[in-house]
């Protein structure tokens, strides 16, 4: 199907229902991935739709009979056919993503947000950390800055640095911390891992750095080559970045600290590395998994095996 038959296929469809069910059809027609922000076809066409109607895309059953404007129209056919033509996932076409309920810009400088740190925040962190204690907290590898963010709006006590090695990343983390008028809280440090923090020492260390071992990063679908690869890769096990993330730690937590990391599917190479290591894996009632803790005290107790390891 061409561009000019997708135009065709919306023509009769007048309102937002009929052009979800028929944007639905040609979504699951064309065999692509999802996995950055929806995990099917209804809902990634009711994303675009309300996107092109100037809808939030958690609208109400009200406006279901919304009529469409031939521009409007003309939009969603448009983002439709990029995103089936070229694979980029809709986020990248619309440059917002939606994380622990909030917006932010996003382009091809860094990756989408979908870590279930979204959970994590919501709750404050509870009950693994006392979120009025966190005076100073630290995301690291932020890419755009949505956990950063989001951190700074659910502990509103508390200072957070943002850090990451790709001045590009944090071009995209600036426009949203301006966006969200967080200048004054959220900090943009470019650092490769910690080497650019200095002394600074926090009550709360968060990460979500590349984990995305050799054989998965070469089996990735084409939406996630639209991705940075260097947010991705990690190496033949997956496990480049956290390794030397765990051995530096102890320098910048506070006693009764927490650090809390995203490994995805490398958590069970990192759990049979180090099994001397006191990992707690993180359960969510939302979904995902591959997320450890360790408090300070913990990695002092296996600074030696995990030096060992790096």
């Amino acid at each position: 199907m061409n561009k000019t038959e997708f135009e065709a296929a919306l023509i009769p469809a007048d309102n937002l229902h009929e052009l979800v069910l028929q944007s639905e059809s040609l979504l699951e027609a064309s065999d692509i991935f999802f996995g950055h922000g929806t995990d099917n076809a209804l809902d990634e066409a009711a994303y675009l739709v309300s996107y092109s109607m100037g809808l939030p895309p958690d609208f109400g059953e009200q406006d279901l009979q919304r009529q469409a404007t031939a521009g409007q129209k003309q939009q969603l056919a448009d983002l439709l056919w990029q995103r089936i033509s070229t694979r980029k996932p809709a986020a990248y076409l619309t440059h917002e993503a939606w994380f622990a309920g909030l917006k932010f810009y996003v382009d091809e400088r860094v990756l989408i947000p979908r870590s279930p740190f979204a959970e994590l925040i919501a709750d404050q962190f509870e009950p693994w950390v006392d979120a009025s204690k966190v005076q100073c907290a630290l995301d690291l590898c932020t890419g755009g800055g949505c956990i950063a963010i989001a951190m700074a709006e659910a502990l509103p006590q508390a200072r957070i640095d943002a850090s990451d090695v790709s001045a590009g990343a944090l071009a995209v983390a600036r426009i949203n911390v301006d966006q969200y008028d967080l200048m004054d809280r959220v900090e943009l440090i470019e650092s490769d891992l910690f080497a650019g923090l200095g002394g600074r020492r926090y009550d709360l260390i968060v990460s979500n750095p590349p984990y995305v071992d050799a054989g998965d990063m070469a089996a990735l679908p084409d939406e996630y080559r639209h991705e940075p690869a260097m947010g991705l890769a990690a190496g033949t096990e997956g496990l480049d970045f956290v390794l030397p993330m765990l051995r530096e730690a102890p320098q910048h937590l506070n006693p009764g600290g927490v650090l809390i990391v995203e490994v995805g599917n490398s958590a069970e190479a990192l759990a049979d590395l180090l099994p001397e290591v006191p990992f707690t894996w993180l359960e969510f009632e939302f979904g995902g998994h591959g997320v450890f803790l360790l408090t300070a005290e913990q990695l002092n107790e296996a600074s030696a095996a995990i030096r060992a390891c790096v």
